[in-house]
């Protein structure tokens, strides 16, 4: 178990975050490691395996690719599925699930796909020890991933169980609470790093919600390993020896420390702000974020030093943030903020002149589905990182803040046929 094929799945744009942070858990790196459309591939041991599922913030999942070959039908998916030796990964007593993706099948069903490697691996179960394992949609034992491109198969065994976003210390969420793995590549592209030096002195969230990007980079700053809270998937594969596990669980928890950087959070519902000093409870951070209820159009820099103003703004297919008018309706209801007024754009605009007037030598970072917002808020972004939200691409702004006017409104185009005077 000292060379296994290790591919990391992680969403469009965070490859190259995802290749750095690889760089730094397992440094001195393997020779064998390659940034790759959709995730980073690399040659490792079982230990750093598990390594990667402990520390590492920004894939998906782990996965061992165990066997790749090409195909043209069923029965040749039935065929490579069946020789694989699955006895030495568990055992006919575990359930198993398979999950199945694909790029350019000429395949017409995926269903039917999934329920042949289903059969396969039940078939050479059963030709060995007489039993056929069960399988559990649900919470399985283990979890086989296939992929298929036009001509090729590829198998996987997952050794992450739940996918790395559940970190163990979410309980209380609003709606559509930011995925802990895209707060993580947010914080990657804005620098907040565990080297603390030349990195941001502070970072805020004005639009904290439950709290996610402020617990992320508290962890970052304590240096909790993300997993330490949850269970893995490689815990019920039988390479498994839980007195190694226990040992990288140690160290993780000898390597962490007292913040020195300050995380502030706030949000215009005091329910959200309730739910998020729960779950900075529950992750171990809560001495290092301050949160508190406020308007994000009128919070004050929380800190004399400039720092980060870090914000995901809901959005469904168009952004809904708050503005004092809604606020004890909203606190009310626990729900995020929401527009100001019905145009967006007016309250976009009122938090770039509030960021300018209070904010100065700040710099501000928004996600956003929007990129007309920097027209929209009439600020000049210095840097757009492409990230995706799930389904939805989006775009990470960066603002310097400068004090002053912000930019006039380009003026409306004259009627038809009528000259500006």
């Amino acid at each position: 178990m000292n060379s296994l094929n290790l591919f990391l799945p992680c969403a469009a744009g965070v490859e190259g975050f995802l290749l750095d942070e690889v760089k730094r858990i397992l440094a001195p790196l393997p020779a064998q490691t390659t940034s790759q459309r959709g995730g980073v591939q690399v040659v490792a041991s079982w230990r750093e395996m598990m390594k990667l599922n402990l520390h590492a913030r920004l894939p998906q999942r782990v996965l061992i690719q165990l066997r790749q070959g090409p195909y043209q039908n069923e029965a040749d998916i039935y065929e490579l599925s069946k020789s694989m030796p699955w006895e030495l990964w568990f055992t006919e007593r575990q359930t198993f699930k398979i999950e199945i993706t694909a790029q350019y099948s000429p395949l017409k069903s995926l269903n039917f796909a999934a329920l042949t490697v289903k059969d396969a691996v039940a078939d050479r179960f059963r030709e060995r020890t007489g039993v056929r394992p069960d399988v559990d949609v649900r919470w399985p034992h283990v979890r086989i991933y296939v992929h298929l491109t036009q001509d090729t198969m590829t198998l996987s065994i997952d050794t992450s169980g739940e996918p790395l976003f559940k970190r163990g210390w979410r309980m209380d969420k609003g709606e559509a609470p930011l995925k802990e793995t895209l707060a993580a590549a947010m914080l990657a592209a804005v620098g907040w790093s565990e080297e603390r030096e030349g990195g941001p002195a502070c970072l805020y969230d004005p639009c904290c919600g439950s709290g996610t990007i402020a617990i992320e980079a508290a962890q970052i700053e304590c240096a909790i390993a993300p997993g330490i809270l949850r269970r893995f998937g490689f815990e019920n594969l039988l390479p498994h020896q839980s007195h190694a596990w226990d040992d990288l669980k140690a160290q993780a928890r000898a390597r962490e420390r007292a913040p020195e950087r300050r995380i502030y959070g706030s949000d215009v519902s005091f329910r959200m702000v309730d739910f998020a000093q729960n779950n900075a409870e529950r992750a171990g951070v809560s001495g290092a974020i301050e949160f508190r209820g406020g308007d994000a159009l009128q919070r004050m820099p929380p800190s004399e030093l400039p720092g980060v103003l870090l914000l995901n703004p809901p959005y469904d297919e168009r952004i809904q943030i708050a503005g004092i008018a809604g606020f004890e309706a909203m606190a009310k209801s626990g729900a995020r903020e929401r527009a100001q007024t019905d145009n967006d754009e007016d309250f976009f605009k009122q938090l770039a002149s509030h960021w300018k007037k209070n904010f100065s030598s700040w710099t501000g970072w928004i996600l956003t589905p929007n990129l007309k917002l920097p027209g929209q808020m009439r600020l000049k972004e210095t840097r757009r990182v492409p990230l995706w939200n799930g389904p939805i691409e989006c775009r990470l702004f960066r603002f310097d803040m400068v004090k002053g006017k912000l930019k006039p409104d380009a003026p409306e185009a004259p009627p038809n046929g009528q000259q500006a005077h």
